[in-house]
């Protein structure tokens, strides 16, 4: 029986595609340090990276441990407290993917 009105803005809802995570190798990943909008604290930024949410929290808790620091995921972009753009970049290098240093 076909709907006559709904306010649903999507009455039938499509299947969502389910998206495979990307491989590490080929992918590039840039780091900066930031410290804007943050109190002046110093974090490390790992961005340019095509994950799913699940494969970007696994990848930042293996980088929170590796590095000993606190951290987070927010928009695509991992945030590890303190300057550890070498040793991220040694890691990420271990992992398969290429490492970029963006800023100064």
């Amino acid at each position: 029986m076909p709907i006559v009105y709904s306010t649903d803005p999507d009455p039938e809802p499509q299947p969502k595609p389910t998206l495979k995570p990307a491989p590490a190798k080929g992918q590039t990943a840039r780091i900066w340090r930031d410290s804007k909008r943050r109190k002046g604290k110093t974090v490390t930024v790992v961005g340019g990276l095509h994950h799913d949410p699940a494969t970007f929290e696994r990848l930042c808790a293996e980088l929170k441990k590796h590095c000993g620091a606190g951290g987070t995921v927010k928009e695509g972009e991992i945030e590890i407290q303190g300057d550890h753009r070498e040793k991220i970049a040694a890691r990420l290098q271990a992992l398969g993917y290429k490492t970029k240093f963006v800023g100064g």
